[in-house]
């Protein structure tokens, strides 16, 4: 059955006609594969972790992964049964088996400590500051003890180049749901959930703004 969506839902690229031109779309407004390949060096995947993928989109980022790392055992989870479907046909064409699930952030159908590492790309500044609270407190429930979360999304810009891209980002996804992460204000938001040790860790700066690269861990 498929999840109902919510009112305030945004769609991967916000607008539902443009979701067959995602990948289009993210190559050019970010330095995808550079700051996607930073995440998983940081994430430190190995054989036998369970990984979650959150908010999948089309899943490049799953496919990266399960490619550098055949033994993970990982899937993806996306609220958009139509960026889903881009998903599965990528992994099979790379000749994977990857699960993509459709379900909502902050309402997760995962038992309690089912993943070793949560990874997000692109994703949280899609949700309004009280589902980002949700999905975080979902993340903690849904990762083991020591578990890591991984995040590579827009954050605080510092430069005048960075700070005119926020504003396209801004008027593009709106202000609510992307304040928070132009405020730097993500690792704050981690800790408030439950995990420890966020911070951010790298930036890649972008055609639009800036990527941050964030981690935090459940005790």
């Amino acid at each position: 059955m498929a999840t109902a969506r919510p009112a305030d839902y945004l769609p991967a690229v916000r607008f539902d006609f443009l979701t067959p031109v995602f990948d289009v779309f993210v190559r050019g407004t970010t330095r995808e594969r550079t700051f996607k390949q930073r995440l998983l060096d940081q994430a430190r995947l190995a054989a036998g972790l369970d990984v979650l993928d959150l908010g999948s989109g089309s899943g490049t980022l799953a496919v990266w992964a399960k490619q550098r790392e055949p033994g993970l055992r990982i899937r993806g989870l996306d609220g958009d049964p139509a960026i889903i479907g881009q998903a599965v046909r990528k992994a099979e064409r790379a000749g994977l088996e990857i699960a993509f699930d459709e379900g909502l952030s902050y309402e997760l159908p995962y038992q309690d400590a089912s993943f070793d590492r949560v990874l997000s790309s692109l994703f949280f500044h899609h949700l309004v500051l009280s589902d980002k609270e949700r999905t975080i407190a979902e993340v903690t429930r849904v990762l083991r003890p020591g578990g890591e979360l991984h995040v590579a999304d827009w954050g605080e810009p510092r430069s005048l180049p960075e700070k005119l891209g926020a504003v396209a980002i801004r008027r593009f996804d709106g202000d609510e749901p992307t304040r928070d992460n132009l405020a730097g204000r993500l690792p704050e938001l981690f800790q408030a959930g439950g995990l420890v040790d966020a911070h951010e860790r790298d930036r890649v700066a972008a055609p639009l703004g800036v990527v941050s690269l964030y981690s935090a861990r459940r005790p």
